[in-house]
């Protein structure tokens, strides 16, 4: 491998997606949609709850960046929030609030590698983030509707769940809270669960062979919610709105094999295991106030170099930058090693994430940054063990 070229190609690369117009302050979705367009074009046209129709943007992805379209609702409604590669785009999209906090995430409950959530959202301002699965570059459609609204996807409950999907009265019980069962969804599809009393919730479906998607519903088969990759290729609803006493029914598809067993669990929902797991993952930034643990790494002035004996949970280090620069952190991976890589500032705002940058396994994250701490977290891609080589560099204007 050329090393210069690639480096300058990666460099050029970030670059183009640092120069992207900025058409939104810096204050929406907790700092997320700096740099986010409108999705109706305007403020003002993107009212998602008073548009005659849905809004639509067509989404270029450069160099391991998100692409941010921002939408407001003027007042509660069931919206459906999607995205859809040209070609072999595989698109991932997460919906957040207007303090930055992470509503519903989705992978491929479009179809075809289409995203797709639907859910209800109250009166505020939003922000959909979308990337590329593999990191790579990408071209995507995106469209925000309210439900009447036309779809841009199929959907996987459309296609695969079948004409019951969410019907409880053809649902094979489960139980209540506690309860697990397991089986392929070639023998069972939907299965009902029954709350006793009010309760949160927690709802799993494993097995990554089968790659399951779930979507949860209530009585008279009112949609909750739905998840599919939540944790690798294996499903999870966090309910933190208490559901009322009655039965419940969560509709299971598979993207893979329909013959593998899938279990499925109804716990109630705890929410300090839920923040650890978020931590474990590295979908949220850890406090740094010691109850995570963290290599510091000291202050970045050229290049730093650490080797890390990694699996599936993310190891956290820190590193401070002292002055304006475009930084530039690799998590390079060996033999079967697939490291994927996250950055954080110190308010816990991402910067950048990446898996699979290029054509190969190894990832890279970029961004032009401002002197501060910076959080980095690496983990294997799956659940294999492994040493991930993580280099930071920095780079200053020329003067």
């Amino acid at each position: 491998m050329n090393f210069l070229n690639t480096r300058s190609s990666a460099l050029a690369v970030a670059m183009l997606g640092l120069a992207a117009p900025a058409f939104a302050q810096d204050a929406i979705c907790g700092g997320a949609g700096a740099g986010g367009q409108w999705i109706g074009g305007d403020e003002a046209s993107s009212d998602i709850a008073t548009a005659g129709s849905y809004q639509e943007q067509m989404a270029l992805v450069l160099g391991g960046n998100d692409y941010v379209s921002l939408f407001s609702l003027s007042e509660g409604a069931d919206v459906r929030i999607e995205a859809a590669g040209r070609g072999a785009g595989d698109t991932i999209i997460d919906v957040l609030d207007s303090s930055g906090g992470v509503i519903i995430s989705d992978d491929d409950s479009g179809g075809n590698a289409a995203s797709r959530a639907e859910t209800y959202l109250e009166a505020g301002t939003y922000c959909m983030s979308l990337r590329s699965y593999d990191g790579g570059p990408m071209t995507a459609f995106v469209r925000v509707g309210l439900q009447e609204h036309e779809p841009l996807t199929e959907g996987v409950m459309e296609t695969a769940g079948g004409s019951d999907a969410g019907s409880c009265d053809t649902a094979t019980p489960m139980g209540g809270l506690g309860s697990t069962v397991s089986a392929p969804v070639s023998e069972t599809s939907n299965w009902s669960f029954t709350l006793d009393a009010p309760a949160q919730v927690s709802v799993t479906a494993e097995n990554e062979s089968a790659d399951p998607v779930i979507t949860l519903y209530g009585p008279n088969e009112m949609y909750i919610d739905e998840n599919d990759d939540f944790d690798g290729l294996n499903s999870r609803i966090d309910v933190t709105d208490t559901l009322d006493a009655g039965t419940y029914c969560i509709a299971v598809s598979a993207l893979s094999d329909e013959n593998a067993p899938i279990t499925v669990s109804v716990t109630e929902y705890d929410a300090e295991e839920a923040l650890q797991s978020l931590y474990a993952r590295g979908e949220a930034a850890p406090p740094l106030d010691g109850s995570i643990p963290f290599t510091e790494l000291g202050v970045l002035e050229s290049r730093i170099r650490q080797d890390v004996q990694a699996n599936d949970d993310v190891t956290w280090f820190t590193l401070e930058v002292e002055d304006n620069s475009l930084l530039v952190v690799e998590a390079i991976g060996g033999g079967n090693s697939d490291p994927w890589l996250v950055v954080y500032d110190d308010l816990g705002r991402e910067i950048g994430q990446n898996d699979d940058y290029g054509d190969g396994l190894d990832s890279l994250v970029m961004a032009r940054v401002q002197s501060g701490v910076y959080i980095v977290g690496v983990r294997q891609y799956d659940s294999n063990s492994g040493l991930i080589r993580l280099l930071a560099e920095r780079y200053v204007r020329a003067q």
